[in-house]
């Protein structure tokens, strides 16, 4: 007789709000996380939710250097260093 382990929710069943997911990326983006949070968040975050933000957030760090570079530019700051 074998003992099957219990069943483990399947990833994407986790109940994980999208807008905490949203702060976890956010929080990862600028590199300071707290232990107890990140071992949490493992066990709470959807992965589907967790790509999904990761993308939003790069695009949206990507989005706000172009926009300062074009400023930068723009205003005639790099010209004159």
């Amino acid at each position: 007789m074998t003992d099957k382990p219990a069943a483990e929710p399947s990833l994407l069943a986790r109940k994980g709000s999208f807008l905490g997911t949203l702060k976890a990326v956010a929080w990862s983006f600028f590199g300071v996380r707290r232990g107890t949070d990140y071992e949490r968040d493992l066990g709470q975050l959807n992965p589907l939710h967790l790509v999904v933000a990761a993308v939003i957030g790069a695009a949206l760090f990507v989005l706000a250097l172009v926009l300062l570079a074009n400023w930068v530019v723009g205003s005639g700051a790099a010209a004159s260093a």
